[in-house]
């Protein structure tokens, strides 16, 4: 049987247009525009990957992923949530629901094509977005009045783990300036402290990327994001 690809948008030409681009990679693309058609789907048999669209009639994006994650066959199937929410909360919430990456509107079919491409095959990228890459990249915080520069000890889709002189607060907000390739504008964005490790190690959580940020963070780390 053809390896397929789900998708699932009440806009018929959203549907369309990534049905195109799976074709042309070679995955048989199964399109739906009424979203209460998918968990009979999604419990018959295993996608390659499934699109999703953010908001839409129940069941929406948030909760057909939830109900992929706990599913007998996709559990661990590639979920991308397709949004036209601008709002950083909406991107956390779609994360913590277990979407793997975002995939903006107006979609630019290069990006979608290069996603795709990427993480074809990969049958371990339902845990993709929390996988870490060991890098070593220059990174700013500051907090308030305070400025620490350090080093990435390994960075995720959604975290860094920072080597500092010292370290701040648990719960402590902070503005991230990271430097991942002298051929790119540094990612920036707002953290939080989620996690203390020692006396010069901590986890900061990126729960507020703006989408260009985060765009850019996705096409950095998926080619080095290891498949098992």
């Amino acid at each position: 049987m053809q390896r397929q690809g789900l998708i699932v948008d009440d806009d018929a030409s959203v549907c369309q247009m990534v049905g195109k681009v799976l074709t042309a990679v070679g995955l048989e693309a199964v399109a739906l525009t009424r979203s209460s058609e998918a968990p009979g789907l999604l419990n018959e048999g295993k996608f390659e990957m499934v699109f999703l669209d953010l908001h839409m009639a129940p069941p929406d994006g948030i909760e057909l992923a939830r109900q992929i994650r706990h599913s007998r066959w996709n559990r661990a199937t590639p979920i991308i949530l397709i949004s036209d929410d601008p709002r950083p909360s909406a991107m956390s919430i779609g994360f913590e629901a277990g979407a793997s990456f975002f995939l903006y509107k107006p979609i630019d079919r290069n990006r979608l094509l290069k996603l795709i491409q990427s993480t074809q095959g990969t049958m371990e990228y339902g845990r993709r977005r929390t996988r870490r890459v060991a890098l070593q990249s220059k990174v700013r915080l500051r907090c308030g009045a305070v400025v620490l520069e350090g080093e990435t000890v390994d960075v995720s889709l959604s975290g860094i783990l920072v080597k500092a002189g010292h370290t701040l607060a648990m719960g402590s907000p902070v503005q991230v300036s990271l430097d991942l390739s002298p051929r790119m504008e540094p990612i920036v964005g707002v953290g939080s402290v989620v996690r203390v490790l020692g006396g010069n190690q901590m986890g900061i959580q990126l729960d507020r990327l703006a989408i260009a940020e985060s765009e850019k963070l996705q096409e950095f780390l998926l080619p080095l994001i290891p498949s098992e």
